[in-house]
């Protein structure tokens, strides 16, 4: 299980440093793409084959799911760990993510997630502002 907050920084040539706790979880090779809320998704090859599965499911002839597929698939990549323990991120990800120098590296349950420090403070101080009305609608869905 991917868990926790790491804050690191990425350089000039695109290369960001995966946290050591999540690189036996990611393994040698896994995929990042485009995420929502403005971050990027990394995903273990298992978990991606289970998300790749399901998107196989999604109906051809609706739009949202054309899209949605297309967003996903067009930007992933497959990334592999350096000896330092850094991945090499393609201007597409980073220009998505607004990755300019530091940013933060999460884990959340099966994927990782990439965020630019202004857009994860950002989110954080909202969610933590709304997390009682947010715990109260997760009732909706058996939580």
């Amino acid at each position: 299980m991917l868990l926790g907050e790491y804050k690191h920084s990425i350089d000039a040539k695109g290369r960001l440093i995966i946290p050591s706790k999540f690189r036996e979880d990611l393994g040698e090779r896994f995929i990042v793409t485009r995420g929502l809320d403005g971050c990027l998704f990394g995903y273990p090859m298992d978990a991606w084959k289970e998300l790749e599965a399901k998107l196989k499911q999604l109906p051809l002839a609706k739009k949202e799911s054309r899209a949605f597929t297309r967003f996903l698939y067009s930007a992933a990549t497959e990334c592999s760990l350096d000896k330092q323990g850094r991945i090499n991120l393609p201007n597409t990800l980073i220009q998505h993510a607004s990755l300019e120098k530091a940013c933060y590296v999460i884990g959340v349950s099966d994927r990782i997630e990439i965020w630019s420090d202004e857009n994860w403070d950002a989110f954080a101080e909202d969610a933590n502002e709304s997390f009682e009305e947010i715990a109260e609608e997760m009732i909706d869905f058996g939580f």
